[in-house]
């Protein structure tokens, strides 16, 4: 029975081998991963949200062009971008760039998994990242994460791209790779690419084998350098622009003859030539626009990133123009000698070119917009409030020399006497002791009054011209009253009869979807009949004889109606004045420190500086052959060089007649000239600036003995003083700014 049982038994278990036990251990573990991965996975896609694009990737470049659009000024860019929709970037171009960097956009689902194994491989054997993405991935990469090859940026990549392959429209995702990517010359997307290369903006006009050129050299811009010589540059060039044909071959872009003959030789480039935005005379129109912008509203990220068209005042022929006449028509010796020149339109208050300096780049100092003592050329603004004080121009006022005005001895250049003058005589020949007998004498608050007339007629308000209301010598501008710019633009507003309009640069603004933002239209409102018009016109007579017969000769040859005024301003030249603090009791030596001619039409307005030195304080007369540098000389010669070549073709226009009273001589003046007096008198030398203010409890001089008793006012003219105009201009700051984009 035992036995029996014994063989009933079963038999005994047998142990599983081990490696059975740690297998199923494993096919356990790596399923419990994948549903962990594919959990992971699922919860970080959930939560990965779509991150607002990097902001320089995110902007256009602000482009400007001078009056007529058609010619290009200059751009203000953080990166040279011009964003074109897809529709406009055919067929071709688009199959370029998908034959040369993802020929399975339109079916992949914006990732590449042999990329990521590829990657995961690199990152266990400590190599770096290799690119190979697919362009769904180069996208998220450079519109949304950084440029560093690490595994977590990937990690990001994989997710964004992934999501937004889901989310957005293809057609969306390839405009907007094509519109971002580089492509080499600072280039960022396809329009800025064909213009760098081809002088081909439209990305319409680009043909098959510019196309997949530009495809070609965006897959590592340094690699394939279409400028290297180096022959194996040259060999890889080659190579990959035959990978991108074969591909749109491929894909039946293009027929297997076509792609035959494009291979062997690549497109002929035409790159734009490499020059700075900034250098040469135009950084300082492009500089004065920027700050215009600013004034206008527009803030720095429009500027620069805002895809802006702005056109300019800026006329291409007369700023070219007046660049030949500011660099050739100079004198012989140039070193530190700087020139300044503006001319602005009458009427409409555009600037229409302008001169500041040989090369932005080199000094943002700009000579066109520096305020500098006026001299004489300031005179106008005494004859405009004299003639609103109820004064002729057949007035007589003291033309000796020296006269004495609230303790002080003012004279003439040379200390010259002229006898008794009529106010007319006194503007032709630049006689300053009349003028400071009319200022002084013989108008209340003289001083005041021509202030106001020169702000009138479009000087902006500084502090310098706000103490001239106190200083007897305000009628010779010794003080840094105003620039070329100021007096270009004042002398406009006699040559428009009196009517004010603001200056400005900028005539139209347009966002990058053409709409018009901003234009010089809206200042219509601001222009105003400042001075009256009589008075206007009778300044413009008086300034026509300045040239007929006075210090302004020179102008004739213009061979048109031409009105205009001398000015030269003396003073201590910097080198002097540490000679005289070192020297007690040493005479100051007098020089020429600026120098100026600002002569206009009823059609143009143009005002010329001449300063020396470093910062404009030196003497300008050892730079001219005669004794002194006088203004109806270089300045009215480097005037006529500009105003003949840009008037040319232009029909002569007369200036309109003042009133017939305004004009008659009532008077009968006793002036007699000295014997031996040159037909054409210099400029006359201002005394030192700054001259402080006298006591105003100080009573006028005697008069002169052998002039004629005037009757001084004893209460100011019931007339109303000039109308107000805004104070300050936009884009005129003093104080330069550097190239920023540089």
């Amino acid at each position: 029975m035992s036995e029996a049982r014994r063989k009933a038994a079963p038999p005994p278990r047998r142990k599983k081998h081990w490696a059975v036990r740690v297998l199923g251990w494993l096919t356990a573990l790596i399923f419990l991963g994948i549903i962990g991965s594919v959990a992971t996975f699922f919860i970080v896609y959930q939560s990965t949200e779509i991150p607002d694009p990097n902001k320089e990737f995110a902007t256009n470049t602000t482009t400007l062009t001078y009056s007529d659009p058609r010619q290009p000024l200059g751009s203000f860019y953080e990166q040279n971008r011009h964003s074109v929709p897809l529709a406009q970037i055919p067929k071709h171009v688009q199959d370029a760039v998908l034959a040369a960097e993802d020929r399975t956009f339109w079916t992949n689902p914006g990732i590449s998994p042999q990329g990521l194994v590829r990657a995961a491989w690199n990152i266990s054997r400590g190599e770096q990242l290799q690119g190979g993405s697919t362009i769904t991935q180069q996208y998220v990469k450079v519109m949304y994460l950084t440029q560093e090859r690490t595994f977590s940026r990937k990690f990001q990549e994989l997710f964004i791209a992934t999501k937004l392959g889901r989310q957005q429209d293809k057609s969306k995702t390839l405009e907007g790779y094509l519109n971002t990517i580089y492509f080499g010359k600072g280039a960022y997307g396809i329009s800025a690419a064909g213009d760098a290369y081809f002088q081909q903006p439209d990305p319409r006009k680009l043909s098959v084998p510019q196309a997949a050129l530009l495809a070609t050299v965006l897959n590592n811009p340094s690699v394939f350098d279409v400028d290297d010589d180096d022959p194996r540059t040259k060999k890889r060039i080659i190579e990959r622009y035959q990978y991108v044909l074969n591909g749109m071959q491929q894909m039946g872009t293009i027929s297997p003859k076509l792609q035959a003959q494009y291979a062997n030789k690549l497109p002929t480039l035409n790159p734009r030539e490499k020059s700075s935005r900034f250098q040469g005379p135009k950084g300082f129109l492009l500089d004065m626009a920027r700050k215009e912008l600013r004034a206008r509203g527009f803030t720095e990220d429009q500027i620069t990133g805002g895809g802006l068209k702005v056109t300019t005042t800026f006329s291409y022929t007369q700023q070219k123009k007046m660049i030949e006449a500011a660099q050739n028509e100079l004198p012989d010796k140039r070193d530190n000698l700087h020139v300044g020149m503006a001319s602005v339109q009458p009427g409409t208050g555009a600037l229409l070119a302008m001169y500041g300096g040989p090369d932005y780049l080199k000094s943002q100092l700009n000579w066109a917009t520096a305020k500098a003592r006026p001299g004489s050329s300031f005179k106008p603004f005494a004859l405009a409030a004299a003639l609103k004080d109820g004064k002729s121009i057949y007035d007589v006022f003291q033309g000796d020399s020296p006269i004495k005005i609230q303790g002080q001895e003012l004279g003439n250049e040379f200390n010259r006497d002229y006898g008794d003058v009529t106010l007319l005589k006194a503007m032709e020949q630049s006689i300053n002791t009349a003028f400071y007998d009319l200022v002084d004498n013989e108008m209340e608050d003289g001083p005041s009054k021509v202030v106001d007339a020169a702000e009138a007629a479009g000087i902006p308000k500084t502090k310098y011209l706000e103490t001239g209301r106190d200083n007897p010598s305000t009628v010779l501008g010794p003080d840094p009253y105003a620039s070329a710019v100021d007096m270009a633009e004042a002398y406009a507003t006699f040559a428009a009869d009196g009517l004010y309009a603001p200056l400005h640069v900028i005539k139209e603004v347009k966002g990058p979807d053409g709409k018009v933002l901003w234009s010089e239209k809206s200042l219509d409102k601001q222009k105003k009949q400042t001075i009256d018009q009589d008075v206007a016109r009778t300044v413009n007579y008086v300034l026509q004889d300045v040239v007929k017969k006075g210090t302004g000769t020179g102008a004739k040859k213009l061979g048109r109606p031409v009105a205009g005024k001398t000015g030269t301003a003396g003073g201590v030249a910097v080198e002097d004045r540490a000679k005289n603090k070192e020297c007690d009791g040493c005479k100051e030596g007098s020089a020429t420190l600026t120098s100026w001619w600002t002569g206009y039409t009823p059609q143009l307005s143009t005002a010329v500086v001449y300063r020396a030195g470093k910062t404009g304080e030196s003497d300008l007369d050892p730079y001219s052959d005669d004794k002194a540098f006088f203004g109806g000389n270089w300045p009215l010669k480097t005037w006529l060089a500009f105003m003949e070549s840009a008037l040319d073709g232009v029909d002569e226009v007369d200036f309109a007649e003042p009133d017939e009273d305004s004009i008659k001589d009532t008077s009968t003046p006793t002036y007699t000239p000295p014997p031996n007096t040159p037909t054409s008198t210099p400029p006359t030398n201002t005394p030192p600036p700054n001259t402080p203010p006298p006591p105003t409890n100080t009573p006028p001089p005697n008069t002169p003995t052998g002039k004629p008793t005037k009757t001084k006012p004893t209460k100011p003219p019931e007339t109303p003083v000039f109308p107000t105009i805004p104070t300050g201009r936009p884009g005129t700051s003093d104080t330069p700014e550097p190239p920023a984009d540089e």
